[in-house]
């Protein structure tokens, strides 16, 4: 019962730490720019080392974030990432369709993993500036009225 009690007083120690607006927005950027890497397995690991690299960023956004890749939003994350690095390379790399996937190899992904990083980071860093902008003018509309007592 002990240490169950000192888990919840550290996870509210967690939640109060950096929790202005900009700070939410920043860890929810974070986390949302992680989640659309294609470091399938690492997104937790990633966001730890995030948490200590960037101590201005509020932890728990930033792990809230990395949920808008879940098992349903995968396959899209992957398809947008990979269609914007193939069109920003221009070097004939195919169009990924479902006949493509019944004859994938370790070479196969080796080849296509270049557009897909690339594609993945400038769909990632899109994503985090929207989100970024979205959370910040909300948590900062919830702040307002939160001061405001109504």
């Amino acid at each position: 019962m002990r240490g169950y009690k000192r888990i919840k007083e550290s996870v509210a120690a967690l939640i109060k730490l950096n929790t202005t607006p900009p700070e939410i927005a920043l860890g929810v950027a974070i986390g949302v720019f992680i989640a659309v890497m294609p470091l399938y397995g690492f997104h937790t690991l990633l966001v730890i080392v995030c948490a200590v690299l960037i101590p201005k960023a509020n932890k728990i956004a930033m792990l809230l974030g990395t949920n808008i890749s879940l098992p349903p939003t995968v396959p899209f994350i992957t398809w947008a990432g990979y269609e914007i690095g193939r069109s920003v390379l221009r070097r004939g790399y195919p169009p990924l369709r479902w006949s493509f996937f019944s004859h994938l190899s370790l070479q196969t992904i080796r080849e296509l993993y270049y557009p897909l990083f690339l594609g993945s980071v400038i769909l990632g860093a899109a994503c985090a500036l929207l989100c970024y902008g979205v959370t910040l003018f909300f948590a900062m509309r919830l702040e307002k009225k939160k001061t405001s007592g109504n």
